[in-house]
């Protein structure tokens, strides 16, 4: 895996070895990334803070970075996952625009201070087929993690079908074979 745009275009994305996460390709990473930076109801990125959720590898939270992000919160319960975020953010130098949070994405609780701002765009990649997505979109909402403009990008198996999550409206989505990638604004 790569960084496929922006000031960090080619560097190499390091995953944690074993089959416990499933890191976002170049191809689904590109296709996300096209789609924000063209659509109406998307924050502009340049600038914008960015939230990765079941974080993994880091890799769409480290491409919001490479494209003009101006911070990026890693949220990782795994210890290999978060050795490999460790690893891509040392690899790339990103130490002042990123930070690692050592929590559950469905046990978020209140944004802390230290934190920061809200967040402008959300991104999850949870375990397929548990609503562990649904659920962590309601705890982002629920914490006051997010801008009141903010966007969220869903990854989940093609087959799901979602339930209606509360402060949530879905906007667009595009299939990239066995996964679907969903796009939500924030509903008042």
């Amino acid at each position: 895996m790569r960084i496929v745009a922006g000031a960090h275009r080619g560097r190499t994305i390091h995953a944690p070895k074993g089959d416990r996460t499933r890191p976002t390709t170049d191809r689904v990473r590109e296709s996300v990334f096209n789609k924000l930076t063209h659509a109406d109801w998307a924050p502009d990125l340049s600038g914008a803070r960015v939230i990765d959720l079941f974080a993994g590898s880091g890799a769409l939270g480290l491409e919001a970075i490479s494209r003009g992000a101006g911070f990026a919160l890693f949220v990782e319960i795994d210890p290999a996952a978060r050795g490999a975020i460790r690893t891509n953010v040392e690899s790339m130098q990103l130490y002042g625009c990123t930070k690692l949070h050592r929590r559950s994405a469905t046990d978020l609780g209140a944004k802390p201070e230290k934190v920061g701002a809200p967040f402008d765009i959300a991104f999850l990649d949870p375990p397929y087929g548990k609503g562990l997505g649904e659920l962590a979109l309601e705890r982002l909402v629920q914490g006051g993690w997010l801008s009141d403009h903010a966007v969220a990008v869903l990854e989940e198996s093609a087959r799901v079908k979602l339930n209606e999550t509360p402060g949530w409206h879905e906007v667009d989505q595009l299939g990239a074979g066995e996964t679907t990638v969903r796009f939500f604004t924030r509903r008042g």
